[in-house]
């Protein structure tokens, strides 16, 4: 009994795997009856036909129990296909193998007691075939088979077919071929008839009514209307009424039209003026293509992006507003609307520049120069479109990889303090030159203090 015991735990296993939602009615099916082992197959040489052309001796070689011998639970997955276990028993008095004449014979082995467990997987040609009755079907799978004291695993597949006497009642009759592993259990076929019962079917409002065939499940309907209502008496279903308590148009989807605009009242923005579609109903009195309702100049035509309203020029330098970066201070159209630093400016800016003073070989400033870089933060923020570009250079004391570092960590500290005291980032950069740009001889302690400098250049 051990090894029954298997054989629902892999039912209990498999069932549990498998419990997931399914769409169609009655999705679960149960399968008890009688099952016939026959190994006539095992002794009918390599050809794969030879497997189910074996004439149904069944006094000869059938071995049936009699009484309910096997149990199949199978759950539909959709487009056909179900999946399902098997449990069987039984016992075998019939063992069929070849003798030095290649006869068939059959021995009785001493009542072997035969349990097989085993997986399918099923496909229906039912809807195929245009049948409510009749069900042919195909399944491949595997398995697990025990014989007296020996068991080995299995490849099955087979034929079977279903005549429903009912929607959820029918007879099964199916036979499965089981290729053995080994040489100890024969390859066999067994053959099953039995009782197949589904259920699992759904209605969830009670409208008697498959969920399946309703067309609104979880409301209930009469089955004329395929289960759902029609509370507004329009003669749209609630299903298809846009507007299932308030009766309407067929044309609008069961919505009425209250300012006959055309426009069905649940998609117009102004269901008690007439309106055009193009503005959800809405009328547009200046014609600029804005709903007056959203139209903050509805007599006056302007663009979408003023709310409807003409584009101001707040500072008067020709460029509108919506265009010009710098709009309460003139500027010039080539610089979109904001004033362009002049030369003197950049000449300032640079005189400016010579005098910040850095730590001696570090790009820390020196308490003096931060006025200076005050100074040079508020020429910059005069300028709120230029961008510009901090340029560290150094003499040629020390090496020239030492140089080249120390260049561009001081013109980094210039650009990150300027950012930090309100310039935006986007309109510095910041890059070093070492002691590759000398504008002075490094020859003299004059000379190399001039070179050791940052400048400012405005990037065109």
């Amino acid at each position: 009994m051990k090894n029954l015991n298997k054989i629902f735990v892999a039912v209990l296993m498999v069932m549990g795997l498998n419990a997931q939602a399914q769409d169609s009615n009655n999705p679960w099916a149960i399968t008890f009856g009688v099952n016939a082992v026959d190994t006539r197959a095992g002794a009918s040489g390599d050809e794969l036909v030879n497997k189910f052309n074996q004439p149904f001796k069944v006094k000869e070689s059938w071995n049936i129990l009699p009484s309910v011998s096997y149990l199949n639970v199978s759950k539909s997955v959709g487009a056909g296909f179900t999946f399902g276990v098997t449990g069987s028993v039984n016992k075998i008095t019939k063992l069929v193998s070849r003798d030095a004449a290649d006869n068939y014979v059959v021995t009785n082995p001493g009542d072997l007691t035969y349990y097989g467990a085993d997986g399918i997987i099923r496909y229906s040609f039912m809807n195929l075939i245009n049948s409510k009755v009749i069900d042919p079907s195909a399944h491949i799978g595997g398995g697990y088979t025990w014989m007296g004291d020996y068991d080995t695993g299995t490849v099955n597949g087979g034929l079977g077919l279903t005549l429903w006497f009912t929607e959820t009642v029918g007879l099964s009759l199916q036979s499965t071929y089981k290729k053995t592993f080994g040489n100890v259990i024969p390859s066999h076929v067994q053959h099953f008839a039995g009782l197949t019962f589904k259920f699992g079917g759904k209605d969830t409002d009670g409208d008697g009514v498959y969920d399946k065939d309703d067309a609104c499940p979880e409301v209930a309907g009469p089955k004329e209307l395929n289960g759902c209502p029609d509370t507004d008496g329009d003669g749209v279903l609630d299903k298809d009424d846009a507007c299932p308590e308030v009766a309407g148009l067929a044309d609008f989807q069961g919505c009425p039209d209250t300012d006959g605009d055309g426009i069905a009242d649940k998609d117009d923005a102004c269901p008690e003026v007439a309106g055009i579609k193009s503005l959800k109903g809405c009328p547009d009195t200046d014609g600029d293509g804005i709903a007056d309702k959203d139209d903050k100049c509805p007599t006056v035509k302007g663009p979408r992006e003023n709310g409807g309203c003409p584009w101001p020029d707040t500072d008067g330098d020709g460029v509108l507003d919506k265009d010009d970066k710098c709009p309460t201070v003139k500027g010039t159209a080539a610089n979109n609307g904001c004033p362009e630093i002049s030369e003197e400016q950049i000449t300032k800016l640079n005189a400016y520049a010579k005098t910040i003073l850095f730590n001696s070989g570090k790009a820390t400033f020196k308490q003096e120069t931060f006025a200076v870089l005050q100074s040079i933060t508020a020429i910059l923020k005069e300028f709120p479109s230029s961008k510009f570009s901090i340029e560290g250079h150094t003499d040629s004391d020390g090496k020239d990889a030492m140089n080249q570092k120390l260049s561009e960590e001081r013109a980094g500290a210039v650009k990150n303090y300027l950012i930090e005291n309100g310039i935006a980032a986007d309109r510095l950069t910041s890059t070093g030159y070492g002691e590759s740009k000398p504008i002075d001889t490094n020859k003299t302690a004059k000379g190399k203090a001039n070179n050791r400098r940052v400048e400012v250049k405005l990037v065109k």
